[in-house]
Order: structure tokens, then C-alpha cells, then sequence
């Protein structure tokens, strides 16, 4: 640890050393007056405007306003807006994906472990879905990645250094080629040792490596866009089952960490993804632009599994593909393909203050497995529309929707005002394919299910003082036919109704000059005939009190305080390497217990550092430590360092 420390501390000097020293002075650029830029010293630490500090000097240097972003689907809405580089403190400590999400994601207590949204979430598309989604809070879809516009090479790098050897590796490149075109990467690794029972130093639990390679050309008369995207990520998970219950092995002890006993060994996990994407538009005038996306994405999800090793203890007797294929009898592989092209077609354009959008979507693909069968096909035709009605920057109006020929559909409207924001959803989709259809090893079936309906209607009052922030909210759920995975791990579809209430409050305080407290709190209340099908905590709480002030005469910003979360006792789903799915049981609690971090995040010049000592109170509780899944712990105390920083020629 102290070679690693004194190792980050160099490094961090050399990069503060360049930052301050390296910035070339440039001349002014002329800006677009159809763009929308967002000025970083207009945008404080929550994203909201304040006064510009800029002084009244024409010189600017290579920065975060020569390096800006832009996204897809901000020029599919004619809304172009450019951003610059983030260089904000708020929340940079929680650097890992789960704590990125607010602890909104169950996992199994390590970084690109598999995860799912505590809360219930409508899906963003309707139609044929594979099913395997452990993995996708680690995918970086191309939809929603960045393109730029740069004036200058650009790199950001970041580097997280975990405690227990829990690291992350993030590089982004992007130059213009001229000023019209633009073309960069991404390049993300994660190596996460094994928090329970690793056997040595690079006894690592996830390893993953993802790139992107994306491209954006605008015409010289500005009539005509393109951008293009291809992204791939191999993401592979040696499993371990959880801790072994102390009643099935009285050797086995929870809380004891390196030193658990864990049912698996000789399991692995394998995510291939790998998606083409490209938009492109021509505009006819400003009230007509037509325009088309192409996607194509592949995944393959595997699992295989030594059945001739005490890793065999762990899964059913069952050997259900054996009898096809011998070697199934000591090693289980379980293997999925999923294909997908996609083709939207459509037109649309601005108004006197209105947007408009009217297209066709085709999706045609399939789903492949091993001992399927037969084949599991699908073809979708979509049809759908939007409806923007900016009144002012304060007011709009939003309504869209789509159509799958025949019988799902997806109808959304939002309004916006200056002290409420007010959301509807009504849909009907299909559950997944691997819900429908699935031939394992150790599980199969095959169903028929219907579509799931959804209702919900979410409500946000805003309410802005000088020293303090109000965000409280309300959202009723209602949803039929949900499909789930019971306490024998096997799809079900529920035959009643949820019903889920649930009102929340973020807080936002200033306290003096220097002090800052942010605060969200979530209550659950979910009744009907179906509620047992979900697992959510009654109670969700996150919040952050902390030292927010520059210091050093404005040359270091600093944030230092004590972050904590919460929730109440809750019966949460396990997960079944095998089928790679959370499913319900009712035997063990994953208690209610509060976890408090200390962290210390400062900026010198562009460059940030974060410092996090996790679980601060770890032996202080009556409980030894913390579940976040069935016998999966929950983090012990140890030391996170990180460090991000942009070069912009």
C-alpha cells in the first residue's frame, strides 16, 4: 500500500506540474449561433447556472470550452447543445459505477459484479429483449456516448485504485480533422480482485476490457450530419457463489473476507458485446430534416462451469443437456446469442418554438442457443412520433410514442415548469426472450407469456431558496403480468397486480459559506396481488455533509466530508450464476444497516483527486458488517484513491 501511495502521489505532482505549465494560447474561435454552449463557470457543483466569473480578456487557451461534447440524441431533437469537460467535485468520490448511481444498484459486493436497479424501472424498449442484463450497468452503449467538437487534441485520463486491488483504467482521445469532422476513442478496463476467499494477488473477479471508436461530419453548408459509433466489451466474471451459509458448513464464517468460504471456484461468466451504430440527417429547410439509424448489435452470454470439481455441489443434480451432448455431464456451458438490426427511418423539424418527429422502425434478429429447439426469431415493425412545445427556457411540453405492430405500445408526456415537472407513462411490452425460451444445463423452459403493462405517473415540486434546495417527489406505479424469477429460479409471470407508492425528498442546503448537505430520501409502499413479485427496501437513504470551499488564495477546491447511506430490512433477491438472474427467496434478510464513508475530492487547476475511506464504521455496529445481496458482504474498510485530468493539445 505505501508503494502505491508514494506512486500516486508522484504521479499526481507531474500531472499538476503540466497542467499549470503545458496550456498554449489560441485565437479566439467563432462560435455557431444555432449551438447552444454550456460555459463551465456559469454551472456550479449541482449543474444548475450561476453568475460568470470570466474576466473581459479576448485570449483563451486550449480547455474545457475548446474541447466540448455533444450527443446523438440532441441532434435528432434539433436541441444541439455543446458541453464542456466536467471538472465538478459533487460526488467525484464515488468513482465505481454502483456508487456513481447514488447505491441505486444491487450487486454482489465488487466492481463489475452483476447488478440490477433496486427500484423498478420501465424498460427502454418494448419489444424482443435478450434477457441478460447482469452486465449492462458496465456497457457503454453507443447511444449514449459522447462526439465531439474539438479545437485541439484532447485526452482525459482516469485512473481508480481501489482498496484490495479493485481498479479502473479510463482513457478518451478526440481531435478534429478539420473543423467539420471529428474522430476519437474510449478505452475503459476493469481488474477487480476477488473480495472474498481470493487465493492470490491477481485472483481477480472481473476483467474487463471496452472500446469505442466514434466519428461525427457535419457538410459545409451545415445541411447534412453523420455520426458513427462502434463499441465492443468482453466482460468476463469468475463467480463465486457467496459465502457458504454457516449451517451448511459450521467451518464457515460471514465477515471474515479473504478468509470466506466460497461455493465456487471453477465458474465463469462471459459477456461479448459488440454494436454499429450510426445516424445521419439531411435537412431539406429548418421545418424539414429527414433522417435514418442504423444499429447492429451482438451479444453472446456464456457460462461454463466445472462439474467434476466441488463447484458441482453448489448447482442442481440435473444434468438436462447430457443427453445431447455428454460433456455436459462434468462441465455446464451455457451459451446465448442474441442479433439485433435495427433501421429507423423518419423526418422531422422545428416550428415557430415546436419540434416535431414522425418515423418508422424496423428490428429484425434472433436468439441462439445451444440446445434450442428451434429457432427464435423475430421481426418488428414500429411506428412513432414526438411532440416538443418549448414555450420558454422555463416551460415546455413533451409528448411521444410508439407503436409495435401488433400489441405493445409505449405513450410518455412531460411537462416543465418553473416549481413542478410532471411525467406520464402508459406501456404494454413484451417480456424477454431468455423469460420465454430458455434450455440450460441446470433450468429450461418454455413460455408463453403476455406483455406487461405499466402505468406510472411521476410528480416533482421545485422549490429554490437561497440557502436550500427542495426536490420533493411522488410516483404511483401500476403494473400486471410482471415476469419475475421465483424461489425454484424458474420465469413466472405474476397474475394480479403491483401497486407502488412512493414518495421521496432531495435536499439541498447550504450551511454558512462553506458547508454543503445533500440529502434523498425514498419511502416504498407496494401493494396488490402481485407485490411479492418485487424487492424493494421500504426505506432508501443517501446523505452527504461536507466542507465545500476553495482554498490555498482559489488555487485548490476542495470537498471533505462523511457520506452515508441506508436502507431498511428487506428479503432481497439472490443470483444464480447459472441463468445469470436475481431471483426471490424468503430465508434470508439483508438487514438493515448504515455504511458511512469519508472522502476528501480536490481539484488543482483542471486535474481531480479522490481520496475515500470506506465503511468508517465498520466494528462499531452490532452487526460485524453488511449484506448488499444473500451471502454476498458488503464492502470492509480499506482505502480508494483516484485521479482524473485532461490534456488539451
Amino acid at each position: 500500500m505505501n508503494k502505491r501511495l508514494l506512486c500516486f502521489i508522484f504521479l499526481l505532482s507531474i500531472v499538476c506540474v503540466h497542467s499549470a505549465f503545458a496550456q498554449r494560447p489560441v485565437p479566439q474561435g467563432r462560435q455557431n449561433p444555432t449551438q447552444r454552449v454550456v460555459d463551465p463557470d456559469e454551472v456550479d457543483e449541482e449543474g444548475s447556472i450561476r453568475k460568470s466569473l470570466l474576466d473581459d480578456s479576448t485570449k483563451m487557451v486550449y480547455g474545457p470550452k475548446t474541447s466540448l461534447y455533444f450527443f446523438e440524441k440532441d441532434i435528432k431533437r434539433n436541441n444541439l447543445i455543446l458541453y464542456p469537460q466536467d471538472t465538478a467535485l459533487n460526488n467525484f468520490h464515488n468513482y465505481e459505477p454502483v456508487a456513481k448511481s447514488n447505491w441505486k444498484y444491487q450487486d454482489l459486493g465488487n466492481i463489475g459484479s452483476a447488478a440490477k436497479p433496486t427500484f423498478y424501472e420501465i424498460p427502454d424498449v418494448i419489444g424482443a429483449r435478450s434477457g441478460f442484463s447482469a452486465y449492462d450497468l458496465y456497457y457503454h452503449a453507443p447511444e449514449n456516448n459522447k462526439y465531439f467538437d474539438t479545437k485541439s487534441p484532447f485526452t482525459e485520463m482516469s485512473a481508480f485504485f481501489g482498496g484490495g486491488q479493485r481498479n479502473m483504467l479510463d482513457i478518451g482521445f478526440a481531435r478534429n480533422i478539420n473543423p467539420r469532422w471529428n474522430v476519437g476513442f474510449d478505452f475503459h478496463t476493469i481488474r477487480a480482485r476477488k473480495t472474498l476467499n481470493p487465493v492470490a494477488r491477481d485472483d481477480n473477479m472481473t476483467v474487463q476490457n471496452s472500446y469505442s471508436i466514434h466519428t461525427n461530419y457535419r457538410s459545409e453548408n451545415g445541411k447534412y450530419w453523420f455520426l458513427g459509433n462502434f463499441s465492443r466489451m468482453l466482460h468476463k466474471v469468475n463467480e463465486i457463489g457467496g459465502i457458504i451459509p454457516p449451517e451448511e458448513d459450521s467451518t464457515s464464517v460471514y465477515f471474515t473476507y479473504e478468509d470466506a468460504k466460497v461455493w465456487l471456484d471453477n465458474t465463469q461468466a462471459s459477456d461479448l458485446r459488440q454494436e454499429y451504430r450510426f445516424y445521419h440527417e439531411y435537412s431539406v429547410r429548418d421545418e424539414l430534416q429527414i433522417y435514418h439509424i442504423f444499429d447492429q448489435k451482438n451479444n453472446d452470454f456464456t457460462l461454463t462451469a466445472a462439474l467434476n470439481s466441488s463447484d458441482s455441489l453448489f448447482y442442481p443434480l440435473a444434468r438436462l443437456n447430457a443427453s445431447l451432448d455428454s460433456t455436459q455431464l462434468d462441465t455446464t456451458r451455457n451459451y446465448s446469442d442474441f442479433k439485433e438490426w435495427g433501421n429507423e427511418v423518419g423526418f422531422k423539424g422545428s416550428f415557430k418554438g415546436f419540434y416535431y418527429n414522425a418515423h418508422v422502425k424496423f428490428r429484425a434478429g434472433r436468439m441462439k442457443s445451444t440446445f434450442y429447439p428451434e429457432k427464435n426469431n423475430f421481426n418488428e415493425v414500429y411506428l412513432g412520433g414526438e411532440l416538443i412545445g418549448k414555450i420558454s427556457e422555463k416551460w415546455s411540453i413533451t409528448a411521444d410514442g410508439e407503436y409495435l405492430i401488433p400489441g405493445a405500445f409505449k405513450l410518455h408526456g412531460l411537462f416543465i415548469s418553473p416549481w413542478l415537472e410532471v411525467d406520464y407513462t402508459k406501456a404494454v411490452y413484451k417480456p424477454t426472450l431468455m423469460q420465454q425460451m430458455y434450455y440450460g444445463n441446470h433450468y429450461q423452459w418454455d413460455n408463453d407469456f403476455d406483455n406487461v403493462g405499466v402505468d406510472q405517473i411521476r410528480g416533482v415540486f421545485k422549490v429554490d431558496f437561497d440557502k436550500f434546495i427542495l426536490r420533493p417527489s411522488l410516483t404511483i406505479n401500476r403494473v400486471n403480468n410482471y415476469v419475475y424469477f421465483n424461489e425454484e429460479r424458474m420465469a413466472e409471470q405474476a397474475s394480479g397486480e403491483a401497486f407502488m407508492l412512493i414518495p421521496g425528498l432531495k435536499a439541498n442546503v447550504r450551511i454558512g459559506q462553506k458547508f454543503q448537505w445533500d440529502t434523498e430520501v425514498i419511502f416504498t409502499q407496494i401493494s396488490g396481488e402481485a407485490s411479492d413479485s418485487f424487492r424493494i427496501p421500504r426505506f432508501y437513504g443517501n446523505t452527504k455533509f461536507y466542507f465545500d470551499s476553495p482554498m490555498f488564495n482559489e488555487n485548490v477546491y476542495v470537498q471533505l466530508g462523511l457520506d452515508i447511506r441506508y436502507h431498511s430490512d428487506y428479503f432481497a433477491e439472490a443470483y444464480f450464476p447459472s441463468t445469470q438472474q436475481f431471483y426471490l427467496q424468503n430465508n434470508f434478510n439483508v438487514y438493515a444497516y448504515p455504511i458511512a464513508d469519508v472522502f476528501l475530492d480536490f481539484r488543482i487547476n483542471r486535474t481531480r483527486v479522490l481520496l475515500k475511506y470506506n465503511h468508517l464504521n465498520s466494528g462499531l455496529m452490532k452487526e460485524e458488517g453488511y449484506f448488499v445481496t444473500p451471502d454476498y458482504t458488503g464492502y470492509k474498510s480499506f482505502i480508494d484513491l483516484g485521479i482524473t485530468w485532461f490534456l488539451f493539445d
